[in-house]
């Protein structure tokens, strides 16, 4: 079971930058994700929503292969493979898989213009790690699925790295 998370910037390119922190630390097996969304609403008040990933892409690829499969039964591959690919590509188009896209535009609409936000679902992660890593990007805790207590716990260590920078700049 997957948990969101999502994290609120007062930039509109931090989002993007956490987004690269957790591929490296993905690769370090200290946070897996299933999905991750990038919103960034620009000084004019447009949202723009950043997919990881791209499902027509998926489709076509997953369509292609059992077109394939199909149009080698029936002696006819080239007619199977465009038509798995067509289907493929619709098929991705259309689903909805990961992170609800009602509720990411929703919560996009509400960010003050200037800022971004990153939705993510997580797998698993190794909490201490991984918070430690993106304190000093300065995010604020929008909404989780987490427990009281785990939502609590993440939104004091993220306060604590600006009490932190806080000091330190004095």
């Amino acid at each position: 079971m997957s948990d969101l998370i999502v994290v609120g910037f007062n930039d509109e390119f931090k989002a993007d930058e956490v987004l690269v922190e957790l591929a490296r630390m993905q690769k370090e097996h200290l946070v897996d994700l299933e999905d991750a969304v990038v919103v960034v609403k620009n000084q004019k008040g447009k949202v723009k929503i950043k997919q990881t990933q791209d499902l027509v892409a998926v489709g076509a690829s997953g369509g292609g292969f059992w077109g394939l499969l199909i149009g080698l039964l029936f002696l006819h591959p080239l007619l199977g493979v465009t038509a798995g690919i067509i289907g493929g590509a619709l098929s991705g188009a259309l689903d909805d898989i990961g992170i609800n896209d009602d509720f990411i535009r929703e919560l996009g609409d509400t960010l003050e213009p200037g800022t971004s936000a990153l939705f993510m679902l997580v797998l698993k992660m190794t909490p201490d790690k991984v918070i430690e890593e993106l304190q000093p990007f300065d995010g604020k805790v929008l909404r989780t699925s987490l427990s009281k207590a785990d939502e609590d716990s993440l939104k004091a260590a993220l306060e604590k790295a600006k009490e932190v920078e806080v000091t330190s700049a004095e």
